[in-house]
């Protein structure tokens, strides 16, 4: 880069050259070269004059240049169609343009000091504060995109930022309508077709189907959707995104309308929605994904809605009680297709969830009473925190045949598993909550049995799945598949009294989510030799359990809604069952519909139990902790939280929860 725009020293290069080659013309000739000496000199002369002049020039022309930059940048900053903002750490505007003031349509732009919430309060300040980034914010119907930047000041512990504001309306209306045109597709199924017809003649039937299909027709027109029935008892419908944001905005209230129509029996209509919007998938795909979201609704007990927009799962509805299945065919199909999987097999694990209960232990049990007749070697896994199911393993474990039956996770570290081994998961299908994770990754062949409403997260890859939650608890799931396993299999005292527990446990003595099934399998067990004195003896309670929930009751607190939410803030042993015990005598208090259970289950562990009266759902709201269960009974476990946050927020979710639900 030249230092100077002075061309004087080249100038004097070529002066130089001109005197050396007039001295050589004097050497020659005198007078030529005295001549030539009085041309260098007035050549010289002018040269040097001539110079001079350009470079004052030159240097008047760039002082008028630099003269003039300084009101022209400010000229461009105040007219820069940009909103330009400088604002301090406590929010406050330091500088702007006039363009802001256009922008908040004042003759003028607020002045220094004034707080930016007061002309923009949608603008985001603190959560980006030092950063350089941009968002979309909107105030009123104008949509903004805010570029931001820190800027250092000396003298300031925190910088300045600035905003560069721009008019991003009809940008965001084109990327909204584009949204709101794209496609979505739901398939539509009636979950109780058949029980809800059984028993009507032709010309009922008929009636029956055709108010169905009149009121889904009607919504559809409500709505913007073509819907077309496939068969009997399903349908598909077509829609726009933006109808089915509408539809999602309504929380699917045809879900509620349909109940008004009622089958053989008053049974009331239920429908169960599979939805997914087209974003980057092609149509094909995106009808794919559609039908696995209705299994995924009808696995959860249908009567609800299973959207998925932006890959993201909702669940709308699922009010009404799962609808118990009045044929046994399944569970006949279930059984001959585990029989299959266990006869491959060259060994049998069998686990469920930490923190055992009866309805594990039960179901474990009669799974390996089924792989003992199919003569495989069959070990149970138990966690380390099992304090409600001690007191039977401990009389099973002086009986030969069940010696070597249980293990824990420890012992994995001396055994490795087949090849050809086989998992059967029972009374749960979410990864986490298994007895033992390092298991579960070691077979990839598994089998799934549970009863509760499926989540989001599930077991991937199962080799068979029967998860059925309009049965009442996974030991009847699995009782009626070893009434199907093989004629001549016979239960111990032990298997069946261990069945007949879980059953009693997750209906409180028959008293919740007991069906018809449900009390043939109490039969088919007590026929097989289960014990209810054995039974009454395990459940007896000892003086500090009561004292433990007597504490938990005198700390509950009843808020607006029917909502009573209590806490036991200390581990102790059989913690969880304390919890559930509290939550259902809570549930009997007048005017109470939900009741909730905070307690510690470990140093690092908070356990939920929720329960409800049949017009709300407990499932849904265990959901937001990862956990699940059915419409009335629910828990979950949230690892390295606190008692009293995670208390505040269940509270803040249930609250909700019976504010939009009623």
């Amino acid at each position: 880069m030249p230092h100077s725009t002075s061309a004087w020293p080249d100038i004097c290069i070529l002066l130089a050259a001109c005197a050396i080659l007039a001295a050589a013309l004097f050497s020659f000739d005198a007078y030529f070269g005295g001549g030539a000496a009085v041309l260098f000199l007035c050549i010289a002369l002018f040269v040097r004059e001539r110079n001079l002049k350009r470079e004052h020039d030159l240097e008047a022309y760039f002082h008028d240049v630099v003269s003039q930059i300084k009101p022209v940048m400010n000229y461009a900053v105040e007219k820069l169609p940009i909103a330009v903002l400088i604002v301090d750490a406590e929010g406050t505007l330091q500088w702007a343009n006039r363009e802001l003031g256009t922008r908040l349509g004042l003759n003028e732009s607020p002045k220094r000091g004034t707080p930016v919430k007061e002309f923009w309060p949608e603008m985001i300040l603190k959560p980006i504060w030092g950063m350089t980034g941009e968002y979309i914010f909107r105030a009123g119907e104008t949509a903004y995109r805010a570029e931001y930047r820190p800027v250092p000041v000396e003298g300031l512990d925190e910088p300045l930022m600035a905003f560069y504001v721009v008019d991003v309306t009809e940008y965001e209306q084109l990327r909204e309508d584009f949204a709101g045109s794209r496609t979505a597709l739901a398939y539509i199924q009636i979950d109780n077709y058949d029980e809800a017809l059984q028993g009507l003649v032709e010309a009922e039937r008929s009636t029956l189907a055709s108010a169905i299909t009149n009121m889904l027709d009607t919504w559809a027109k409500d709505h913007g959707c073509l819907i077309q029935r496939l068969n009997e008892e399903k349908y598909v419908a077509v829609m726009e995104r933006r109808a089915l944001d509408q539809a999602v905005e309504d929380k699917f209230s045809i879900l509620d309308q349909v109940h008004s129509l009622k089958g053989a029996g008053k049974l009331p209509i239920t429908l169960s929605f599979g939805v997914v919007t087209a974003e980057q998938q092609s149509i094909h795909e995106a009808a794919r994904q559609a039908l696995k979201t209705l299994e995924l609704s009808l696995a959860r007990g249908g009567d609800q809605a299973a959207v998925v927009i932006d890959g993201k799962t909702q669940f709308f509805g699922g009010k009404a009680q799962a609808v118990e299945k009045h044929t046994r065919v399944k569970a006949r199909v279930v059984a001959h297709s585990l029989r299959e999987q266990i006869e491959v097999a060259d060994e049998v694990f069998i686990m469920g969830h930490k923190n055992e209960d009866f309805d594990v232990l039960g179901a474990a049990m009669g799974v390996a009473r089924m792989a003992c007749y199919s003569k495989k070697p069959v070990r149970i896994m138990l966690s380390d925190m099992n304090e409600g199911i001690d007191k039977f393993t401990d009389m099973m474990i002086d009986k030969p045949e069940y010696k070597s039956l249980f293990l824990h996770e420890n012992a994995l570290e001396e055994m490795t598993p087949s090849a050809r081994a086989l998992l059967i998961v029972v009374d749960t299908h979410i990864p986490h909550m298994v007895a033992s994770s390092r298991l579960l990754a070691a077979i990839p062949r598994r089998i799934l049995i549970d009863h509760h409403r499926r989540g989001d997260s599930i077991i991937e890859n199962p080799q068979l799945s029967y998860v059925e939650p309009s049965s009442s608890s996974t030991s009847e799931l699995v009782a009626e598949l070893v009434m199907y396993y093989a004629d001549d299999i016979k239960l111990s005292r032990f298997d069946a009294t261990a069945l007949y527990a879980g059953i009693v446990v997750d209906t409180k003595h028959f008293g919740v989510q007991t069906g018809v099934r449900t009390l043939e399998a109490a039969a088919y067990l007590r026929r097989a030799g289960a014990d209810p004195v054995l039974i009454r003896q395990l459940f007896r309670e000892d003086y500090e359990t009561n004292l433990t929930i007597a504490k938990a009751l005198a700390s509950s607190t009843l808020y607006d809604g029917g909502l009573i939410v209590a806490s036991c803030p200390e581990v102790q042993p059989n913690i969880q069952a304390i919890a559930a015990q509290t939550a259902d005598t809570m549930l009997h208090i007048e005017g109470v519909r939900m009741s909730i259970v905070i307690f510690q289950l470990a140093q690092d562990v908070v356990g939920i139990s929720a329960r409800a009266s049949g017009e709300l759902n407990v499932q849904v709201i265990m959901e937001e902790f990862g956990g699940g269960g059915h419409q009335t009974v629910a828990g979950a476990q949230v690892k390295n939280g606190s008692l009293e946050e995670i208390k505040d927020r269940a509270v803040e979710i249930a609250k909700k929860y019976i504010e939009e639900n009623g």
